[in-house]
């Protein structure tokens, strides 16, 4: 099993060919991410790690599947088969430690429709203030155990001004909502989008992701969407993205 380096990253793309998750463009295109394989001259097998997303493609590989490094405060890891028989090598390794359910994946829309989206924005209720994420907002984030996803893959505030972009509402001073880049990639950012419990069901997502959608095709990046569970769906079809497929995803603690 060898790590690969940045430049290195090449060697593994021919396994990722097929794979639709922009978190993968992310590693690949040097951006973050760490990633390994079975022979780096001539790879049969591979893994990549992104906050908290683990990919494997290729020969299932048992050394690979035992290759857990959780840097994300969560301790959890959230294992993706690329390729038929890693779920397997999952189940096996980690007998006691996993649970599986489906996740989605999100199409693009033919177009969106940047009057809607405004118009969810512009549905703000009152005592609320919409705020882009700046560094005194980046790092009350990285402390908020519910909200720090919003910027937690990124290695510093210096990486996430340069190639990250978010917005948050607040109540009063408090961070209460966020939709900002969980990842980056050329051209595009993939989406994470939080509310704090007490504040659901506001329309304070809707109105985050919003902003910063409308902020993407400003900048002429695409914000790809993937779904958790449907109520993630709802909001992307809200957005005017459409449903894709759902896939085999494997929740996963780090073994002590």
């Amino acid at each position: 099993m060898y790590e690969l380096s940045r430049k290195d990253m090449s060697k593994i793309a021919p396994l990722f060919s097929n794979a639709a998750h922009t978190i993968i463009r992310s590693c690949l295109q040097g951006y973050m991410g760490r990633a390994w394989t079975d022979n780096p001259e001539h790879p049969s097998s591979a893994q990549i790690i992104v906050g908290d997303f683990c990919f494997f493609t290729g020969v299932p590989n048992r050394e690979l599947t035992d290759n857990i490094h959780v840097d994300s405060p969560s301790g959890l890891l959230l294992l993706i088969p690329e390729s038929p028989g890693w779920d397997v090598l999952i189940e096996e390794a980690y007998p006691e430690s996993f649970e599986r359910f489906m996740r989605y994946t999100i199409k693009k829309p033919e177009a969106f429709h940047k009057e809607t989206l405004s118009g969810n924005i512009a549905n703000l209720p009152g005592g609320y203030s919409l705020r882009k994420i700046d560094e005194a907002i980046y790092r009350r984030l990285l402390m908020m155990e519910q909200l720090r996803d919003l910027c937690s893959v990124f290695g510093s505030y210096e990486a996430y001004e340069k190639h990250g972009l978010g917005f948050v509402v607040m109540c009063e001073d408090a961070i209460v909502s966020g939709a900002s880049s969980y990842t980056v990639y050329d051209k595009g950012i993939e989406i994470e989008v939080d509310t704090l419990a007490g504040y659901r069901r506001k329309g304070l997502a809707l109105i985050c992701a919003s902003r910063l959608i409308l902020e993407c095709l400003e900048r002429g990046l695409y914000p790809s969407w993937d779904a958790m569970n449907k109520e993630s769906v709802m909001l992307a079809e809200r957005l005017g993205y459409q449903l894709g497929e759902a896939y085999v995803t494997y929740i996963v603690i780090e073994k002590s």
